[in-house]
């Protein structure tokens, strides 16, 4: 007879036991899967709050160092100018998916002598603010704060509001390729400064007909060029008087030829030689644009401080007004101010009694302090080349030398048919020191145009 295995009797509630497990298991897995997911969304979230922020410290530091020119005796009120211009163009940027306007209290702004000066977010050892900045101080640094970050799914494994920040740091280089106004210093005599000196003022004396327009007869050592004959510039149409005045009134021709010292060979409207430009002819009256640089804006001429900005100030200068007839920049006259003191306290162009002719008409508009202080840019402190004008005989081109840096001293202005502007020659836009920075691509050790931003971390 066969008997049936023995078998141990059920324990009581053991089975229930084992069917809570699986919901132990169940929960732990989903706390994990939330976990990960949390830190994938989350993290997602804050890397997107610091790339969104690193735009704005690039903005803020590019803006802010193109303000530090004349190293290594950088004026004071140039960092402030720069903590100012810091701010509002990086707080053009926004975050949080590009919902959230970043505030001026988000941006700190801050200046080193060296790179090398301190590794931490501004302000910090070696990064001072703008009231405390050395004259050599060459770098700025911008860092952009963002707090109060609250998690989306991090929350529940007990993590709190974040905080994240990007900083970024921008120097003035040498560049490769500038922007410069389309008018030229002839050339006076041998490099490095082909006859002028720093301080000189130069002269531009032309004759206009009796319809506005200007004539070959410069008496003067500066004229008008055209930097391409043989195609207008982007963004300014029409040509001739057209694209000159639109030059004028905006930020002038950039991507300029690089200097030779070879002679022109072509003429009329064909590209020229590489390194050569074209003279104008006779072209209508450029004075409504030229002047908008004073905050001089004529009734009629279609121009104001938001389409063409002035420059900080509009103190103007001539021989009877500053009567040294030099150094105007940051020269001394007993009860007149130099222009870089003008330029600190945004002082408006006014007409001197003894001026002739005036500095501008009962009929134009004039800027305004708080207009220069707020559309104000560098806007009289500009690059120009300097051109050997004796090749303009017969081939119509000239060569391009070398690129200056100057002041424009007073509006375009006319008595009759004459015309009568000046500029003070600051020296080559390429050395180092140079009052002058203009917009452009930055190159490297060996380039050799005018100071432009660049970020070097």
């Amino acid at each position: 007879m066969n008997r049936l295995p023995c078998r141990r009797p059920p324990v009581p509630g053991r089975r229930s036991r084992q069917r809570g497990a699986v919901a132990i298991v169940v929960g732990l897995t989903i706390v994990v899967l939330m976990g990960f997911v949390g830190l994938a969304l989350d993290g997602g979230h804050l890397y997107l709050t610091k790339t969104e922020l690193q735009n704005s410290a690039d903005a803020c530091a590019l803006a802010a160092s193109y303000e530090l020119t004349g190293a290594p005796d950088i004026p004071a009120d140039a960092f402030s100018r720069a903590e100012a211009a810091g701010k509002t163009v990086g707080g053009k940027n926004k975050v949080d998916f590009q919902a959230s306007a970043i505030a001026s209290s988000d941006i700190a702004v801050c200046f080193g002598t060296a790179l090398n000066a301190g590794i931490g977010a501004c302000p910090s050892i070696g990064w001072v603010s703008a009231g405390a900045a050395s004259p050599s101080s060459k770098y700025v640094r911008c860092t952009v704060t963002r707090g109060g970050i609250s998690p989306w799914f991090m929350q529940v494994l007990g993590f709190g509001d974040q905080t994240v920040s990007s900083l970024a740091t921008a120097s003035l280089e040498p560049s490769q390729s500038n922007c410069a106004l389309p008018m030229a210093l002839c050339t006076q005599g041998a490099a490095p400064n082909y006859g002028y000196s720093p301080g000189q003022w130069v002269p531009m004396d032309f004759q206009q007909n009796g319809n506005g327009n200007s004539v070959n007869n410069y008496t003067g050592n500066f004229r008008w060029i055209d930097f391409d004959p043989s195609a207008p510039t982007p963004g300014c149409s029409g040509g001739g008087a057209n694209e000159l005045a639109c030059l004028l009134a905006g930020v002038g021709q950039c991507s300029l030829p690089e200097p030779t010292n070879a002679a022109c060979s072509s003429s009329g409207n064909a590209n020229p030689t590489p390194g050569c430009v074209g003279q104008t002819g006779s072209i209508n009256s450029l004075d409504k644009a030229f002047n908008t640089r004073f905050g001089v804006y004529a009734n009629g001429g279609g121009y104001s401080p938001a389409t063409a900005p002035p420059d900080f100030t509009g103190n103007a200068y001539s021989t009877e007004n500053w009567t040294s007839g030099n150094n105007a920049y940051a020269g001394v006259v007993a009860g007149q101010t130099n222009f870089k003191d003008a330029r600190a306290a945004h002082l408006q162009i006014t007409n001197p009694v003894a001026v002739t002719p005036p500095f501008y008409s009962n009929n134009d508009t004039i800027a305004t302090q708080v207009q220069y202080a707020a559309n104000g840019a560098d806007r009289r402190l500009v690059v120009v080349p300097i051109v050997d004008c004796s090749s303009f005989v017969g081939t119509q081109h000239a060569p391009v030398r070398a690129y200056a840096c100057v002041l424009m001293l007073d509006p375009y202005r006319r008595q009759g048919n004459d015309v009568k502007s000046r500029l003070e020659y600051l020296g080559r836009s390429d050395i180092p020191g140079s009052p002058c920075a203009t917009s452009g691509i930055a190159g490297d050790a060996s380039s050799l145009g005018p100071m432009v931003p660049a970020l070097v971390q």
